[in-house]
């Protein structure tokens, strides 16, 4: 939507307004490859109309940010699997999801988790053995769905789909109200070949339960806006391979660099080589910004009400570009988005064209 608006405002002849760059970046979503390759002197203009925000009549002029902690068990593989085992892939799928920035308060269920949960009480109880695992797809989403596939004593496959059951039910009356459609269910596959040994199956599913997920602290000059968390985003098994994959976020630099120290020891303790990547900084918020203020006026006149003045949990660009152009007055704007992130992902037709008709009337009074 961002880079439609730009679009827009450059291919209409009409729009009053004075000289205009339009900034296009890539890589937003994944690694901000694009804000990180941008050069100082590159841009000439010392007004940032952001236009990557998910709110209509918020303005935005602060955001965290983050860092990646990146997670890897190397092991041999286990060729043995005891006679009359049986294999039972168990999925868990109908959550929600959403941005692991802006969603991240709502309390949703992380799949990855949940999964984890349930495989520590199979192994220990049941005799299960874990053969793979996939949950979770990208790094800054909350993981919708998981799935692992084990092997366990034929004897207790009637014990595990009364577990399973059991623990649909339980997550559905602990996310009663958040999460409306989990589904928690299990079915017999063919027998893998291999398995995770024994010691690395434990220390994973150790480190995973310890591992800190969701709000982990909150601003106190933005009540209700989070200051740092941490999304188990991703977690899957290859080849004598297991891959875990965390996004922290925070405006305080010192509590995202604590927040990745506290994950690097959970796993360092269970015997996986940690390495952080991506750190970029949060946008440091201006109140008495000159754009702010004139936007503030514009929102009011065009619309009767005053828009609201907020600091983002999510990831924008502006903190890095931020450091580039230190004197840059930035604000940054959006049409109302729904479920970022997800399939479920939309956006409101109405809500974009006021969005245009109040970049069109703050580029005018510019």
């Amino acid at each position: 939507m961002g880079a439609a608006l730009a679009m827009a405002v450059l291919a209409d002849n009409s729009l009053r307004h004075g000289p205009i760059e339009a900034l296009f970046t890539i890589d937003e979503e994944q690694g901000m490859d694009g804000a990180f390759g941008l050069k100082p002197h590159f841009l000439k203009g010392d007004i940032l109309l952001n236009c990557d925000s998910e709110k209509e009549g918020e303005l935005f002029v602060g955001c965290a940010g983050g860092a990646n902690v990146n997670v890897s068990f190397q092991f041999k593989e286990d060729t043995y699997i005891p006679e009359g085992d049986v294999a039972v892939k168990v999925s868990l799928a109908g959550l929600k999801g959403g941005h692991s920035g802006v969603d991240i308060h709502l309390g949703r269920a992380n799949a990855n988790k949940l999964i984890f949960r349930f495989l520590k009480e199979a192994v220990c109880d049941y005799g299960a053995r874990l053969s793979s695992v996939a949950g979770g797809s990208l790094p800054n989403a909350i993981p919708r769905e998981a799935f692992a596939v084990i092997t366990i004593p034929g004897d207790n496959v009637e014990s595990l789909w009364e577990l399973v059951a059991d623990y649909q039910d339980m997550f559905r009356t602990e996310y009663m109200g958040v999460e409306d459609k989990i589904d928690f269910v299990a079915e017999m596959v063919e027998l893998p070949s291999t398995l995770i040994p024994e010691e690395i199956q434990d220390d994973l599913i150790n480190a995973i339960e310890g591992c800190q997920n969701g709000v982990i602290s909150m601003l106190h000059d933005f009540p209700g806006t989070v200051e740092s968390s941490s999304n188990l985003a991703i977690v899957k098994t290859s080849d004598e391979l297991i891959e875990v994959k965390i996004l922290v976020r925070s405006s305080s630099e010192s509590r995202r660099d604590s927040v990745c120290s506290s994950l690097e020891s959970v796993f360092a303790l269970a015997g996986a080589k940690v390495e952080e990547s991506g750190h970029y900084n949060g946008w440091q918020p201006n109140i008495n910004s000159p754009i702010l203020n004139l936007m503030k006026s514009t929102y009011l006149d065009l619309f009767g009400k005053e828009p609201e003045v907020k600091v983002m949990h999510a990831g924008l660009e502006c903190g890095i570009i931020q450091g580039a152009y230190p004197d840059m007055d930035m604000v940054s704007i959006g049409p109302d988005l729904e479920y970022p992130h997800s399939p479920d992902e939309r956006v409101n037709i109405h809500s974009v064209q006021r969005i245009w008709e109040f970049i069109t009337a703050t580029l005018e009074r510019i």
